[in-house]
């Protein structure tokens, strides 16, 4: 009994002796309670709210005021219950329309952002909406366009009022169970809509007044760049210096992707703190070299101030995304830490970094950038902390230094994001470390040249500094593009199950957070996900959302039931199977019989029949008369009358259902809707269940 009291207590008293340290462990715990109720199986109704504000409160109140030994563990768990009280609050706030069905027909809308899709075409968000016999109680927010019609006629800018005809639809969801969700990230996004127009997009009025200016401001910047350096080198600085990524193409954006330099584009904390930093030392410089004032005035802390505008008017410039949200907060937060003479990097600074981002936006938890963001930041501080006390660095030869923090920046930072860059991703870039030893340097001395060209652009002397942005622009590509085509430059890695990534989160933090020899169970619970994660299993079988297109999995990999036809399915699942193969290649792949249009195979025991097309409507009496389970790519023309005794899955199914997941079972067949909860972004669309099919439905169907 001693023993068992010595073991409640220990913990207990290690938390009270640690309390000093204690405060990176609160963004941790909102972490906890976001993450639940994103994972909630529901809509959290009322009661779980009230509880989980009850419980904040009466958690809150130990930790003030009650037992010392137990106020460490009321405030993480009063966190915990403030993270998931959170995030509810945040999902009704932003609440707003998604489309409630497909739309065909005219589009007007204020242009808000300009940029590329995945197939190269030219995209527009907007706001504003105007849809035809859509009342405005039901329009988006905002919906955004591919357009693949004629080019444009006009320069188009932020705050321009277009009409054009295009197709819109709400936004999809996973394509497959655990899959990224669009249809989430898009809710609270407040993007109603996404589609395409095929037709000419017309100015319908120019914007007024300071409408989107600092909108406008970034094109009219992006465009003056893009004048002095052409071609894809123009294109990359002006997407790392202002955001806008229109004029950067396809191969460029696949470079950056498969050579690991895609976080030189975006618009991050490498971006931000190399302008903010150069910021910082040319004030400080500069004031040190003019006596009267260097001598009256701190001026490192005059020099932060500066920063911190200047961090403040790029972020509104580069349009406030999520990445260069959560830097500026990283930056405002350092920089506040020398205003008040504390040390700028330290876990502290990035707690209190973390905590400001999740409670002001935390869907953010849920994105690959937060989570790659922050994983270096503290791996970086934490593996430099290590370093110093070891005096590694002290101990090399004076020129030896920068070459050493350069590389083991890179691949302590690569180290700490390779598990979230996998798990979303699906691949690994095997010569990153090489990528980023070659162009890290150049990076910070594009954003150097942007800033000195910003600064001497009034004076018309801004040329030599543009033109050292585009030297290193054509380096960075130069180099993305030699790695990506290297042999291996590749390896891909299976999608982990969900738990993966929160269990391998929470042993980096326990291994860095903690102090002393419990800080080795971090290793054993990091061990633990990567064990979950190598044994993860794939569905064997996933049907897209329309129904076009089924992915089979075989010894060869997954074998597409056709060539063509929900292409970002097939990405998606080939991806998530750590697959490099290409859809149209997958689809040559054994698995399916059957002419197109009228796909075959047989899961546990159950004959399954694809349909698409015209060919797939004419056979679907006599697939049904033959097969258990059909699923056709279009809705049933008479959905009043039975086709035959075959479980139908038509396009009408799959508007509730999603995607969908065959399971072989012991007794047969299970099919798992993908959207088996109903949330709030889920809005219209109740929740699915599972069916069953017995092995010999297919039999019967026969009889």
């Amino acid at each position: 009994m001693a023993g068992l009291s010595a073991g409640i207590v220990a913990p207990l008293h290690a938390m009270a002796t640690a309390r000093g340290r204690l405060l990176p462990w609160v963004p941790v715990a909102l972490a906890f309670g976001i993450g639940a109720w994103f994972a909630w199986p529901n809509e959290p109704r009322a009661e779980a709210y009230v509880l989980a504000g009850l419980g904040m409160t009466g958690l809150a109140l130990v930790g003030w005021r009650g037992p010392y030994l137990l106020r460490p563990f009321a405030v993480v768990l009063a966190c915990v219950a403030a993270g998931f009280l959170t995030a509810g609050a945040r999902g009704h706030l932003v609440q707003s329309p998604m489309l409630a069905a497909p739309y065909s027909g005219p589009v007007q809308g204020r242009v808000i952002d300009i940029d590329r899709s995945r197939s190269d075409a030219l995209r527009l968000t907007l706001d504003q909406v105007v849809l035809t016999d859509v009342s405005p109680d039901l329009t988006p927010v905002s919906v955004r366009l591919s357009l693949h019609g004629p080019p444009l006629a006009f320069d188009v800018t932020a705050g321009q009022i277009v009409l054009l005809s295009g197709r819109l639809d709400a936004p999809q969801g996973p394509q497959e169970p655990t899959g990224f969700d669009f249809r989430r990230m898009a809710y609270f996004a407040r993007l109603g809509a996404v589609g395409y127009s095929q037709t000419p997009v017309m100015l319908w009025a120019e914007p007024v007044g300071w409408d989107q200016a600092i909108s406008r401001l970034r094109l009219y910047l992006s465009h003056a760049i893009q004048a002095s350096v052409p071609g894809d080198a123009g294109a990359f600085a002006s997407g790392s210096m202002t955001g806008d990524r229109s004029g950067i193409s396809a191969q460029v954006v696949q470079d950056l992707r498969v050579s690991s330099l895609a976080h030189l584009l975006a618009i991050s904390g490498m971006n931000l703190a190399f302008l903010t930093a150069f910021v910082f030392a040319l004030v400080r410089g500069g004031l040190a070299l003019w006596p009267a004032v260097a001598l009256r005035m701190n001026t490192k802390k005059v020099a932060a101030v500066v920063a911190s505008g200047v961090s403040s008017f790029y972020l509104a410039l580069s349009g406030g995304n999520v990445a260069t949200t959560r830097a500026f907060l990283m930056m405002v937060v350092f920089l506040a830490a020398v205003l008040l003479d504390r040390r700028a990097l330290s876990l502290r600074n990035v707690a209190i970094s973390a905590t400001i981002l999740l409670l002001w936006q935390p869907e953010s938890l849920m994105a690959p950038g937060f989570q790659m963001s922050f994983a270096a930041t503290v791996a970086l501080i934490a593996g430099f902390d290590a370093m110093s006390e070891a005096k590694v660095v002290a101990r090399l030869p004076p020129w030896t230094r920068p070459v050493f923090l350069l590389v083991m920046t890179s691949v302590i930072a690569g180290f700490a994001t390779a598990p979230f860059a996998a798990a979303e991703f699906g691949r690994l870039s095997n010569y990153a470390l090489i990528a980023n030893l070659l162009t890290v340097p150049v990076m910070s001395l594009l954003m150097g040249a942007g800033a000195v060209a910003a600064l001497f652009a009034p004076l018309g002397l801004a040329y030599p500094a543009l033109w050292v942005m585009g030297r290193a622009s054509a380096w960075i590509l130069w180099v993305a593009h030699e790695i990506a085509t290297l042999g291996g430059a590749m390896t891909a890695v299976p999608q982990p199950m969900a738990l993966v990534i929160p269990i391998f989160t929470f042993g980096a933090a326990w291994l860095v957070l903690w102090r002393g020899w419990v800080r080795g169970l971090g290793v054993a619970v990091m061990a633990l996900a990567f064990g979950l994660w190598a044994l993860s299993p794939r569905p064997v079988a996933l049907v897209s959302s329309d129904g076009a297109l089924v992915g089979l999995l075989v010894p060869e990999g997954r074998a597409l039931s056709s060539a063509s036809g929900a292409g970002f399915a097939a990405q998606t699942w080939l991806q998530g199977d750590g697959d490099l193969t290409l859809p149209k290649d997958a689809a040559l792949r054994l698995g399916f019989d059957g002419p197109k249009g009228v796909r075959a195979f047989t899961l546990a025991g159950v004959e399954v029949e694809v349909l698409s097309g015209k060919a797939g409507l004419a056979a679907l009496p006599a697939a049904c008369a033959r097969a258990g389970l059909v699923i056709l790519a279009a809705s049933q023309p008479a959905p009043e009358a039975s086709p035959g005794p075959c479980h139908l899955i038509d396009a009408r199914t799959l508007a509730t259902t999603g995607a969908l997941s065959l399971v072989p079972t012991q007794t047969g067949l299970r099919i798992d809707p993908v959207r088996q909860a109903a949330r709030m972004w889920d809005a219209g669309h109740p929740a699915a269940m599972p069916v069953d099919l017995p092995r010999d439905a297919a039999l019967l169907a026969r009889q």
